[in-house]
């Protein structure tokens, strides 16, 4: 520790933090008082209207009277229902996340010459800037592959000859640029983060044109690049699942915002990844996924329903796992009854996890799903409808596909961007204004103290207080 006379000793520290958190103390009666809408949020939890879309519809319930009625849920790719793209691109085993992309930015479904020559422009698109690799991803590895993700993105700027021109037609060109790359950008930062930080050996595979986005990922993160079509099918499943949700969702609604201010396309990706890198966001499948081995660990017999809902139990009233309270994958801001995008993703990884061998894993999350509801009845007293949304089965599908926990959120990333850039281009050509709520100040006016008169005012581990406002003896 730091000798009491340094400015960064553990006491000056611990003085400081104290102060900062009682200047930004906010009494909770205020919000109600000004009519705040925290999060964004209506009193019954719906979201505030702040924009129109074209883009995508999320449907979790209707309003009959001011009412909330649940119904299920139902999610809308450009009035397209998702459920209807995935089931047809099934039926046909052909991958369907370039058609989605395709429908998110131009906003219509491909014919299969347009389709085709789609996926040869992303192909030819996805090798990276010369000197790009070795100068930019190889000689600054992160800990984190979401962070690296967005300074990548930040830097593919200075690669751009011309990055600032906001016009559709060059965000078009910069959007086909960034779905192509991200598989790579993404594949070799987690190369670079093994050998720098796990001491395990780096693989850098070239790029296949002729791959899918999902053949092209899992080709860049397996050392011996093989996979099955089936495995290569269902990360396309999870990719098509995971390239929209509607403009309100926290990283697209960051995208739009930043958008609007008229900055260039990298600033804005940016800003989306760093939004859903979040644990109440995109981070949440890995937290699902560390809940399900901390309930593996520790629940006692986990084949048994009676001892998965008394540790769940713990995990609520915050005694277990990360002491947050919060059982992860389950719940959701719009969606009631079900999450269509879950409902699609438990079948698949029922099928997967038969094939694989992973039933006993399969099991204990169909069980959180089961039980969740009526434990949050019990001890909460929330008497509302809670469903299990889509990180309850992406993490697990992506386990048993043997992709690392490190890029379970940069997947999500992956498949998201295109959603991101659809929403830009809407914002750039209907937005027309500058995304700008208002903040009520709850501070009073203070006397400016000259700088010789605030020595006696700030005294190590005593309360902070202004010479405006001491009372002198």
């Amino acid at each position: 520790m730091s000798s009491n006379n340094e400015p960064l000793s553990q006491e000056n520290i611990e003085f400081l933090v104290s102060n900062i958190k009682k200047v930004n103390a906010i009494d909770e009666k205020n919000f109600e008082k000004y009519g705040v809408k925290r999060g964004l949020r209506n009193a019954d939890g719906t979201g505030v209207m702040a924009g129109l879309t074209r883009v995508c519809s999320v449907n979790g319930y209707y309003l009959n009277d001011g009412e909330k009625v649940p119904h299920e849920g139902r999610l809308y790719y450009r009035g397209f229902n998702v459920s209807r793209i995935v089931r047809s691109a099934q039926e046909d085993k052909r991958f369907g996340f370039e058609e989605v992309a395709w429908l998110l930015i131009f906003g219509f479904l491909p014919d299969r010459t347009q389709l085709e020559t789609f996926r040869e422009i992303l192909g030819k698109c996805r090798d990276l800037p010369k000197g790009f690799s070795e100068d930019m991803i190889m000689k600054n590895p992160s800990k984190d592959i979401m962070n690296m993700l967005a300074r990548l993105v930040l830097a593919l700027y200075s690669y751009d000859d011309n990055p600032d021109d906001t016009s559709v037609e060059n965000v078009i060109r910069q959007s086909i640029q960034l779905i192509a790359r991200m598989p790579a950008l993404m594949a070799y930062s987690y190369q670079v983060k093994r050998r720098n930080f796990y001491g395990k050996s780096m693989y850098i595979h070239p790029i296949k044109p002729t791959q899918t986005t999902a053949e092209c990922i899992l080709n860049s993160i397996r050392s011996n690049k093989q996979f099955t079509e089936d495995e290569a099918l269902l990360l396309d499943t999870c990719l098509m699942l995971h390239a929209e949700h509607g403009g309100g969702n926290n990283s697209s609604f960051a995208t739009r915002v930043v958008t609007s201010s008229g900055t260039d396309t990298y600033s804005a990706i940016a800003a989306g990844i760093g939004a859903l890198k979040g644990p109440r966001h995109g981070g949440a499948n890995l937290k699902v996924a560390g809940m399900v081995e901390d309930i593996m660990e520790n629940a006692g017999d986990y084949t048994d329903d009676s001892r998965i809902e008394d540790y769940l139990y713990k995990i609520i009233n915050k005694e277990a796992f990360d002491h947050s309270g919060l059982i992860y994958g389950m719940g959701h801001a719009v969606y009631t009854l079900s999450d269509p995008r879950a409902k699609i993703l438990k079948k698949e990884a029922r099928n997967f996890a038969e094939k694989t061998g992973m039933m006993e894993e399969y099991n204990v999350i169909e069980a959180v799903e089961r039980l969740t509801p009526e434990i949050y009845r019990k001890s909460k007293g929330i008497n509302k409808n809670i469903c299990a949304n889509v990180d309850l089965y992406s993490g697990f599908i992506y386990k048993m596909l043997g992709i690392p926990q490190d890029l379970f959120t940069p997947l999500f990333a992956t498949a998201r961007l295109s959603g991101w850039l659809a929403h830009r281009i809407e914002e750039i050509t209907t937005g027309k204004k500058i995304i700008r709520p208002a903040y009520k100040s709850v501070v009073s006016k203070r006397d400016y103290i000259k700088l010789d008169d605030r020595a006696n005012d700030y005294k190590i581990n005593s309360e902070y207080i202004p010479a405006s406002e001491r009372i002198e003896k």
